[in-house]
């Protein structure tokens, strides 16, 4: 711990998307009266040592260490790249701008599951590797591997790394209502996370 947020985990917000069918950049883009990168980074702030904003253009009032995204596509797998080269830690948690309803109860949970290349959540099947902890040591190699290759998606990535996934009982204890992991694509998808906001604590 430092100062009473946790040191031994580096923690990441990749705002570099394109944000095409926002129509503008899901960064900046307000929700409640924040910027939604803002908001990421002020939940991050207030439990890891080290943030990070990769990518994109943090507004000014982001909180963080800003990181450029390395060469290559413009993607999420840039972006996580980038992360980890500049994380200052061996574990580093990586999260999406566009989660608005994130809490901190998934974030210390994934903190503490057993360790592996990458710890990430996993509902009905499905994935959030832009909700997880990656080993930097252990994901760096192949993520370069597939970025160089252009072989970008990064549920493949984490295919070929060993994974350890909160599923579903899990994840229904820590967010009962199911939004945490909620993400918005398009202005009608915010709106409406907006108003489920009103209904719980973002």
């Amino acid at each position: 711990m430092s100062d009473g947020r946790i040191a031994n985990v580096a923690a990441a917000v990749l705002i570099g998307g394109a944000s095409s069918r926002m129509g503008e950049d899901k960064a900046r883009r307000s929700f409640a009266g924040i910027a939604a990168a803002t908001r990421a980074s002020r939940l991050l702030a207030s439990l890891f040592a080290d943030v990070m904003l990769v990518g994109g253009d943090a507004p000014d009032d982001a909180v963080g260490r800003r990181v450029a995204d390395v060469a290559g596509p413009r993607c999420a797998l840039r972006g996580l790249v980038a992360a980890l080269e500049a994380a200052r830690a061996e574990r580093v948690l990586v999260v999406a701008t566009d989660l608005p309803l994130l809490g901190p109860e998934l974030l210390l949970a994934l903190v503490a599951w057993p360790e592996a290349d990458v710890v990430l959540p996993r509902r009905a099947g499905r994935i959030e590797p832009l909700c997880a902890i990656w080993h930097r040591e252990h994901a760096l190699v192949a993520a370069r591997e597939r970025l160089a290759a252009q072989t970008l998606a990064l549920h493949e990535l984490v295919a070929r790394l060993d994974a350890r996934f909160l599923d579903d009982a899990d994840l229904a204890a820590i967010d009962p209502e199911g939004t945490a992991l909620a993400n918005a694509n398009t202005p009608e998808e915010w709106s409406y996370l907006e108003r489920a906001r009103t209904r719980g604590p973002a």
